[in-house]
């Protein structure tokens, strides 16, 4: 009998150890932002398979898209023979992208070899080695992306030694007392200490960080970054792989800051679940490379491209990113409503719609309620939520329902949530009255 238990079974047996899985559950079903699984339970969809699913799953001009495509060609390999969908996408890109023109764009398939080649070209670009990211910040799972995240367990643990010429310095976080003058000392500490900034290729931050905890970048600290990169000729990288795609409201997060990158890189939701990623930058920077530097295998699958052509469409016709906007006002307005009844609930934070609170013991920073964290992505799960943790110690919980989401279902989540949280909390209460004489 196929179930999640047998499923399960058959994974661990089957799958490699060092593959996680949040819930041990098996999808059999999807639409929008609601998932059923193999035993045919029903679940409101908060974590959109990473921040993959804006326009939601299957969504029907996606859907009508690969079809059509399917119909022409899956595959040549773009460096063999090209195919008008690439083509066509690049250009789409180019006209969004932030900042004064030309834009080139390049695609790939996944964020990891967006970030790796984003590198690439900052450093043939500048003829430099070294590049700087932040603490917290996450870039992929390949061996450069790896070496610029700022977060080692589990994903950097044993895996050493990284790649050379990486420094990491603190990102601004107003809640854990590092203010944007500690983040841009550290810099010029750097400079001191490690590294010329003429032997600097480029600085990669994400605007909101992802795996991180959803800390959004000041203003200030994105315009002051602009400035040193500026002066010092070195190419300021945005990895927009999570934030961007419409989450915050915009098609890249950028936008909210008024100066843009030199290269910016994209994926997840791009194409509403397809795996395709982008590089996108000033074409002086992107036309660095040599023909032939460049691209791979699957590099801009037709199919892929078809549908993140769709999701722009889609983007365009169902005002997503005005949606967006709408969506974080629902969800921070019922989070803070929320928050007034549990002090764990230690900060709410985002940018649009990507959205996330921090719990800490009694709502001290010092303090991560990690297990709390861990209990209530379990919870909410058997009253039918799938939540999505993240941050340095695991006691963030990120938001990424679908930007789609009717409110009803939306609302349905947050009802989850809170029940949860509850449950949780009047447990935790029980217990400390049990093991108190007196009380």
């Amino acid at each position: 009998m196929k179930n999640n238990e047998s499923l399960v079974a058959r994974r661990n047996a089957a799958v490699a150890r060092g593959v996680s899985m949040a819930q041990p559950i098996f999808i059999e079903r999807a639409e929008n932002a609601l998932l059923w699984d193999a035993d045919g339970n029903r679940y409101v969809d908060f974590a959109g398979g990473i921040a993959v699913l804006n326009t939601g799953h299957r969504h029907p001009r996606v859907l009508a898209a690969v079809r059509a495509q399917l119909e022409k060609v899956t595959h040549t390999c773009f460096q063999i023979t090209g195919y008008e969908p690439y083509v066509a996408l690049c250009e789409r890109l180019n006209k969004l992208a932030p900042g004064a023109g030309p834009h080139k764009t390049l695609l790939m398939s996944t964020g990891a070899e967006a970030v790796e080649n984003a590198v690439k070209i900052a450093r043939v670009h500048t003829g430099r080695s070294g590049v700087i990211s932040f603490a917290g910040s996450f870039h992929g799972r390949t061996m450069m992306a790896l070496a610029l995240t700022g977060k080692v367990e589990p994903y950097k643990a044993g895996f050493g030694p990284m790649p050379g010429e990486v420094y990491h310095v603190p990102f601004p976080n107003a809640l854990h007392g590092v203010s944007v003058d500690d983040s841009l000392a550290a810099i010029a500490m750097l400079f001191k200490c490690d590294i010329e900034p003429a032997r600097v290729a480029a600085i990669m931050f994400e605007p909101v960080q992802g795996e991180g905890g959803f800390y959004v970048a000041p203003k200030e600290f994105v315009l002051r970054l602009r400035e040193l990169c500026d002066k010092h000729g070195i190419v300021l990288i945005a990895d927009e792989i999570q934030c961007g795609a419409g989450r915050t409201g915009r098609m890249f997060a950028m936008e909210h800051y008024g100066v843009a990158a030199d290269i910016s890189t994209l994926a997840k939701s791009l194409a509403g679940g397809f795996p395709l990623s982008a590089v996108v930058g000033r074409a002086e920077v992107m036309d660095a490379c040599g023909p032939g530097g460049l691209g791979g295998t699957y590099a801009g699958n037709p199919v892929a491209c078809a549908a993140a052509l769709a999701v722009l469409d889609v983007f365009e016709q169902e005002q997503i990113f005005a949606r967006a906007i709408n969506l974080g006002t629902r969800l921070t307005t019922r989070l803070k409503k929320l928050a007034a009844r549990h002090p764990s609930m230690a900060e709410i934070r985002g940018l649009g719609a990507m959205v996330a609170f921090e719990l800490c013991e009694g709502g001290d920073p010092a303090k991560p309620a990690v297990d709390l964290t861990k209990a209530l992505t379990k919870r909410a799960r058997e009253l039918g939520l799938i939540l999505l943790s993240c941050g340095i110690y695991g006691n963030v919980i990120r938001i990424l329902v679908p930007i789609t989401a009717e409110d009803a279902v939306v609302d349905e989540g947050l009802g989850i949530l809170e029940r949860a949280l509850d449950e949780l909390e009047m447990v935790a209460r029980e217990r400390i009255e049990l093991s108190t004489p007196g009380l």
